[in-house]
C-alpha cells in the first residue's frame, strides 16, 4: 500500500505551474488519489476566467472514472510550494456524489494529519431528500 508520503510526492511530481491568458495558471495544484482498487490517479488545477476551471481534484477524479473507478480510498492535494491543501467544499461534496462509500475516504490535510472526508462534510446536501 502506498504511504501517505509516496501519495504526497506523487501530486507534486505533476505540478509544472504554467501561465495562461489573462494571467491564470495551470497546473499550480497537484492531487494524487489512491482508489478501492488499490490504483493512483493523477490531476492538476485549471483557473480560468468566468469560473470554467476545475480544482486537481476534479481532474484526478475525472481520470479515475475515465477507467471505470469510483471509489476512492486516498486522497491528497499540494501546491506548488509543497503544501498539502485540505479540499475546498465543492471538492468534498464532488468527492462524496462520486459514490456514497467515500464518506470514508481518507483526507490528507497536513502533512501528518489525515481525517475521513465525512468529517470534513458533516452536512450533506443530499441528506433531507
Amino acid at each position: 500500500m502506498i504511504t501517505n508520503n509516496e501519495l504526497i510526492d506523487k501530486a507534486k511530481s505533476i505540478i509544472k505551474p504554467k501561465k495562461m491568458k489573462h494571467g491564470f495558471i495551470a497546473s499550480d495544484c497537484g492531487c494524487a488519489l489512491v482508489t478501492a482498487k488499490d490504483n493512483v490517479f493523477l490531476g492538476v488545477s485549471i483557473d480560468t476566467c468566468s469560473s470554467m476551471g476545475f480544482c486537481s481534484e476534479h481532474s484526478a477524479i475525472a481520470a479515475m472514472i475515465t477507467n471505470w473507478e469510483y471509489k476512492i480510498k486516498k486522497i491528497v492535494a499540494v501546491d506548488e510550494d509543497g503544501m498539502v491543501l485540505p479540499p475546498c467544499g465543492r471538492c468534498r461534496e464532488f468527492i462524496h456524489q462520486i459514490h456514497e462509500d467515500n464518506l470514508d475516504a481518507d483526507v490528507i490535510v497536513k502533512n501528518n494529519k489525515v481525517v475521513k472526508l465525512k468529517d470534513l462534510l458533516p452536512y450533506r446536501w443530499d441528506e433531507n431528500l
